[in-house]
């Protein structure tokens, strides 16, 4: 069963004038369809053909012979993930018990911002920024070029993308205002959330 780009789920000027829909129209409809395309080329008539992102992901992980693979399928996943972690008239704090867990995890929820938006600013060259649950503990990584927390056993619960291709129609090359954007404007906490809710994340608790 091949692979098919998922659609938005928003309009996509409906992150404007944070993210535009110019940014969304390379993003989604080039290099998001990009990486389900090339999948779909490598993995028919093997034996991942009918598996899922997930499942394809964890059996190629550190397999250098599928690189190829991983890369396309982890991309295809993340930018999957990418667009629900955002919402219109987002971003800010968030409430309830994911704001206690937050705060005590990093000592604030300016301390937590301060971490996030270093992770960002520090990776170098292209990858990606998460909130994930490892052992119970909402913690913030960053990962470089395709690699997710599904490789390496952890629960994501967010993504930003640090790609240029995320921000530099936007931003040009001003990261940071991209990541402020993403924190201040953009971020689903609801999202985060429902993820926290989910059995892979009850389980790891």
């Amino acid at each position: 069963m091949a692979f098919e780009l998922p659609p938005l789920p928003y309009p996509k000027d409906a992150l404007s004038p944070h993210m535009s829909s110019e940014t969304l129209d390379l993003h989604h409809d080039k290099h998001h369809r990009g990486y389900v395309d090339t999948l779909n080329d490598l993995v028919a008539g093997t034996s991942l053909a009918d598996s899922s992102l997930e499942e394809i992901i964890r059996a190629t992980a550190n397999d250098a012979a599928k690189a190829s693979i991983f890369n396309n399928a982890a991309q295809a996943w993340n930018h999957e993930f990418f667009w629900h972690s955002m919402r219109p008239n987002g971003g800010g704090k968030p409430s309830g018990d994911l704001l206690a867990r937050i705060e005590r995890g990093f000592g604030g929820f300016d301390k937590f911002r301060e971490v996030f938006a270093h992770a960002a600013g520090t990776q170098f060259g292209s990858g990606w920024v998460w909130i994930i649950l490892d052992r119970g503990k909402i913690e913030v990584i960053k990962t470089a070029n395709a690699d997710n927390p599904i490789a390496h056993r952890q629960v994501p619960l967010l993504a930003c993308d640090v790609w240029e291709h995320a921000y530099y129609l936007d931003y040009r090359n001003r990261r940071p205002d991209f990541v402020a954007a993403f924190l201040d404007r953009l971020v689903d906490w609801q999202f985060v959330t429902q993820n926290l809710a989910r059995p892979a994340a009850q389980k790891a608790a």
